[in-house]
């Protein structure tokens, strides 16, 4: 865990949770993509740029999950380097209280507030201020987050965030965190046209066929819906429809799935609610989800 590896002259990638990406610059200079994790996931950076003699310049973040910007503020400390972020996710890592905040609907108990959910605040400036080098560029990957973003390099590898998941994540957790349902769906045609030589996930193995992973994340995301409507073939409310999602997938309960499945399954019900394909209606004071056509 946390080895650096080549996949391009002058790209690489740092093998960890969240993978991270190394951009070098001429003069011993490099660019991060993403920071892991905490602090740790930032010592463990600054430990590899030491032993290759590279000087941390900035810290390109796709998104502000607490598990891709845990290192921004000690790397910031300790390096100086500057963090950028689209202006919405910039928000988010300078109050990080927003994440748990917006999971819950509310202000969260402590047990969200957490390093899991929450990462340390650190200040991170508008991306399209960055001068990147010729032949790099941030583009968008919405769907997953409010305005999450991929970085290709100029050896033609693109850092994909978390824009689509491993098949055995999927075949783990099933339910995988999905903000926008229509973006995340966008976003996966996107990436099935892109033509690069190599394309890193944060979450899966780094490949040169995105196209086969992509339709696998889309075929999951089509079985969580049409789950949603065996569900509500008779009218349920959405804890007793979320029980009975845990338990059709065998998930455990607990404050953050609660949150991290749960925000993703009300987004889930936008989506279609908005394409007509299920129906809400408030009996007795208490909002009730069912499939109109069943």
């Amino acid at each position: 865990m946390y080895e650096l590896v080549q996949i391009g002259e002058n790209t690489h990638y740092v093998n960890s949770p969240a993978k991270m990406g190394v951009y070098c610059l001429p003069g011993g200079r490099a660019i991060l993509i993403d920071s892991g994790n905490d602090k740790e996931a930032g010592k463990k950076i600054i430990k590899i740029l030491n032993d290759k003699g590279w000087a941390l310049e900035s810290v390109i973040c796709t998104h502000s999950n607490a598990d891709h910007v845990g290192g921004n503020k000690l790397l910031a400390d300790r390096t100086g380097c500057k963090i950028y972020a689209t202006k919405l996710e910039s928000a988010f890592c300078e109050f990080p209280i927003l994440e748990p905040s917006f999971l819950y609907g509310g202000f969260p108990a402590k047990k969200l507030r957490n390093k899991f959910l929450m990462a340390e605040p650190s200040i991170a400036h508008d991306i399209s201020c960055l001068e990147m080098p010729q032949g790099m560029e941030a583009f968008p990957l919405k769907g997953h987050y409010f305005d999450m973003v991929g970085v290709k390099t100029p050896d033609d590898v693109y850092f994909l965030a978390d824009c689509v998941f491993s098949e055995s994540i999927i075949e783990k957790y099933h339910i995988f965190f999905v903000y926008d349902v229509a973006e995340y769906l966008k976003t996966l045609d996107t990436i099935k046209a892109l033509r690069g030589k190599r394309f890193v996930p944060a979450h899966a193995e780094p490949t040169d066929d995105i196209a086969a992973l992509a339709n696998l994340n889309r075929e999951k995301i089509f079985e969580i819906i049409d789950s949603i409507k065996s569900i509500c073939r008779a009218p349920i409310s959405f804890d007793a429809m979320l029980k009975e999602l845990f338990d059709k997938y065998s998930l455990t309960m607990d404050f953050n799935q609660y949150v991290l499945v749960g925000s993703t399954v009300r987004s889930y019900l936008s989506y279609m609610l908005d394409n007509q394909m299920i129906g809400a209606d408030f009996q007795n004071n208490t909002l009730l989800w069912h499939c109109p056509e069943q």
